[in-house]
């Protein structure tokens, strides 16, 4: 399994104030994907800095308040989903995963608390017939 992306998510109800803190801190808009989830649309802007670091900004109005999750994109979701339960993660969906028509995902509670938003994309591949 190999790790693709691995940087801070932060969930808000406010997601344009803490997209201005990190633009103010020299972060800029690289990506804005919408993900459709079962309770409706979620918007996230992915931030980058001339270093070359990120964040992950989704706004999500039913929260009451910011939310940090670690966002952890891999190759294999299986892989990664059964070393995170064998360390005592739990999946906040039971045994369920968000399946949208390019992710694959679930979001893990380790034992102590801290959250990984695990992600597997899926490529689309062409059929060149």
């Amino acid at each position: 399994m190999k790790i693709t992306t691995f940087d801070p998510l932060i969930i808000s109800p406010k997601a344009d104030d803490v997209m201005q803190v990190f633009t103010a801190l020299g972060f800029e808009k690289t990506h804005a994907p919408v993900t459709q989830t079962e309770n409706g649309e979620v918007a996230s802007v992915r931030m980058k800095d001339a270093n070359g670091f990120h964040v992950d900004v989704a706004s999500l109005d039913r929260v009451p308040q910011d939310m940090t999750y670690i966002r952890m994109n891999v190759d294999n979701f299986e892989e990664a989903y059964n070393i995170l339960i064998a360390h005592g993660f739990k999946n906040t969906r039971g045994d369920g995963t968000l399946d949208t028509k390019s992710a694959k995902a679930a979001t893990m509670v380790s034992p102590s608390g801290f959250k990984i938003s695990l992600i597997e994309h899926i490529k689309k591949t062409i059929d060149r017939g």
